[in-house]
């Protein structure tokens, strides 16, 4: 203890940092179980509330699609906000925005009102990564920011399974409430929660200069490209568990399985994969030192467990989850794309960028599964998702080329 202690002092991170970093940590962490919780018992909460057998994939489809357009929402309104009125502001605001919204998820009757508070809940649900993942980047020393994320994404990832054993020893509804309450509770632990000393000094000092602008992300061609090519770097991950996840049932038909997986199972075994991947991803680009290197090497994995999902024998469901675990692994690079989409940006649209990029990433599910869902009376719903995913990484490889590498970079600057 004594060692890590001193490496903590010479390394200039104090107790309020790592405070910050760990209440981030937690925050993603009830992020993800109510993020996911719909992908879980979307089956079960649908016949819940009286959604015929043959409409639930179709249903389904439309709620995550709710779901992402008020993270695509949130993400944008959250990201303008942690630039203008400060990173911590958002933590605050968020958490209680989603949480309330999934304690009234576990009272809804129809599809309507389902997809309303999912909406509602996804608009609280796009802060929390951002806002976290932007404070770890001004509070750590350069060398090891990329640590602070990954804790964050390793710690939050672990949300999912907890979720998914929530959700298998208690019902939908309760499973619902219980995320809810957790988020509530989690409010008291933001107290004394660090600001950023970088936005701090950008907010007195640069009176001049335009904050929280995401329309400069928009009509800057430069930043425009940048911004563009972190999303189309995260767009695959989101694929894996939007698509080959979420309706691990329909997979499971396509592949002849006698017995069909649990898509809570799935999620299980795949978040526990992004806990490996998420770690590993953090410190191949500490060895490394590059960002771009270490996405390039989870993007390559990730093509692979594909291939293996599709190809490999699904005789048991040990093979099945196992397989999902595989995939979750190559999809671990979630810390290093957010990463990525903080770093570079300039301390004035450094809020709007990072929490905006992950969220518009979500939001590609949307175009994902329209061409998912379009594809499957032609293809098949296997091929039709690998199709969709292929697509997906030949962008993100291309799309790698674009961004420069920030692992050394400097973040005490702003955009003009």
């Amino acid at each position: 203890m004594q060692k890590i202690r001193d490496f903590l002092q010479r390394e200039q991170v104090d107790k309020a940092t790592l405070l910050t970093v760990i209440v981030a940590a937690l925050g993603y962490f009830v992020d993800i179980f109510d993020l996911l919780m719909f992908s879980i018992v979307r089956v079960q909460s649908l016949k819940g509330i009286g959604v015929p057998e043959d409409q639930i994939l179709e249903t389904g489809i439309f709620l995550i699609n709710t779901q992402m357009a008020g993270l695509l929402v949130g993400g944008i309104v959250w990201g303008i906000w942690g630039d203008k009125l400060g990173r911590i502001s958002v933590l605050f605001g968020s958490i209680l925005l989603y949480s309330v919204a999934n304690i009234a998820n576990g009272f809804v009757h129809s599809v309507d009102m389902y997809a309303l508070f999912r909406f509602i809940a996804g608009v609280g649900l796009a802060g929390e990564l951002g806002a976290g993942v932007t404070l770890a980047s001004e509070l750590f020393p350069r060398a090891w920011r990329g640590l602070g994320t990954t804790f964050i994404a390793s710690i939050g990832v672990l949300g999912a399974v907890f979720a998914a054993f929530v959700a298998e020893m208690t019902d939908w509804r309760t499973a619902y409430i219980i995320g809810g309450v957790m988020g509530l509770a989690l409010l008291l632990l933001r107290i004394n929660v660090r600001e950023s000393g970088l936005y701090e000094k950008m907010a007195k000092g640069a009176q001049n200069v335009s904050r929280g602008n995401f329309l400069m992300l928009l009509t800057n061609g430069k930043l425009f490209v940048r911004y563009l090519a972190v999303i189309l770097v995260g767009a695959p991950l989101w694929g894996i568990v939007g698509l080959f996840i979420t309706f691990t049932p329909e997979f499971a038909r396509d592949f002849g399985m006698s017995e069909i997986p649990k898509a809570g199972t799935a999620v299980l075994a795949c978040y526990a994969g992004l806990f490996v991947g998420d770690a590993l991803s953090g410190i191949l680009s500490q060895l490394l030192r590059s960002r771009r290197k270490a996405v390039a090497l989870c993007l390559i994995f990730m093509s692979a467990s594909i291939a293996a999902y599709v190809l490999a024998p699904h005789e048991t469901l040990f093979e099945y989850y196992s397989l999902c675990f595989l995939m979750g692994v190559g999809a671990g690079y979630w810390a290093m794309f957010v990463q990525m989409g903080a770093e570079q940006f300039g301390t004035n649209i450094r809020a709007t960028a990072a929490t905006s990029i992950p969220n518009m990433v979500r939001g590609f599910i949307i175009p994902m599964s329209g061409a998912f869902h379009f594809l499957i009376p032609y293809t098949g719903v296997t091929m039709a998702g690998v199709t969709v995913l292929a697509v997906m990484i030949s962008l993100a490889f291309a799309s790698l080329l674009v961004l420069r590498e920030t692992f050394h970079e400097d973040l005490d600057y702003v955009e003009i």
